[in-house]
């Protein structure tokens, strides 16, 4: 896979050399609301939406079919104030805990993982 041409970024290399990313230099952020623990989406960050989340407190993200930054909610006012974030212990993905204003998802929804649920067997922790 070729890898996507992205501007330079800002991040501080002690960060950016931990992170592992896809072959087109992306990383996969989900959003989380801070204080129920909803997951609320999963969307994309390379090295400079990774900087410009940490730095601005809001939640910035890469779009890969659009090939542009954007800032969560600046066009609908469904906007995501950062509250804090974490990589995990692999470095290969971002939990963005987030105050969530209105829908995250595209749909109009709350989150992106309410509306497809699958059947699946439930399992049962032995006592």
């Amino acid at each position: 896979m070729e890898l996507m041409s992205q501007p330079s970024s800002s991040l501080d290399p002690k960060i950016a050399d931990r992170l592992k990313r896809t072959a087109d230099g992306l990383v996969p952020a989900i959003a989380q609301q801070y204080d129920t623990g909803e997951v609320l989406m999963v969307a994309w960050m390379n090295d400079e939406a990774l900087h410009r989340t940490l730095t601005t407190g809001r939640a910035t993200y890469w779009s890969r079919s659009r090939r542009e930054y954007w800032v969560k909610g600046e066009t609908s006012g469904h906007q995501q104030w950062v509250k804090s974030v974490r990589l995990d212990c692999d470095a290969d993905a971002i939990l963005l805990k987030v105050d969530q204003v209105g829908a995250a998802c595209h749909t109009g929804d709350r989150t992106c993982f309410d509306a497809d649920v699958l059947e699946a067997a439930v399992g049962v922790r032995p006592e």
